[in-house]
């Protein structure tokens, strides 16, 4: 399935980092966790109108990788994967 997102909307795959204790111990997927802040842009919507009807650009593009607010973006799950989508405004930084 492809997701074209609207407006100033943004897909996001969720980056899954191994979390480990401070001596040393890996946390299984199963243990539970805070939710990402990180992620990889899969698609970007067009950009926001004003009310002039004049396009207000994105700033990041497909495959940039990105720090985005905890609570922020909606969870969807397709085709059996976990994506975000977040609006341009819940965009925090570009990881380069």
């Amino acid at each position: 399935m492809n997701i074209k997102p609207l407006s100033d909307y943004i897909l996001i795959e969720p980056i899954k980092e191994e979390e480990k204790t401070k001596s040393g111990i890996l946390l299984p997927e199963t243990a539970d966790k805070e939710k990402s802040e990180q992620g990889k842009v899969i698609a970007v919507g067009p950009g926001k109108r004003t009310s002039a009807d004049k396009m207000i650009p994105m700033n990041v593009k497909v495959g940039q990788k990105v720090l985005f607010t905890k609570y922020g973006p909606s969870e969807i799950k397709v085709d059996g994967k976990e994506y975000l989508i977040a609006k341009q405004e819940d965009i925090l930084a570009v990881i380069e």
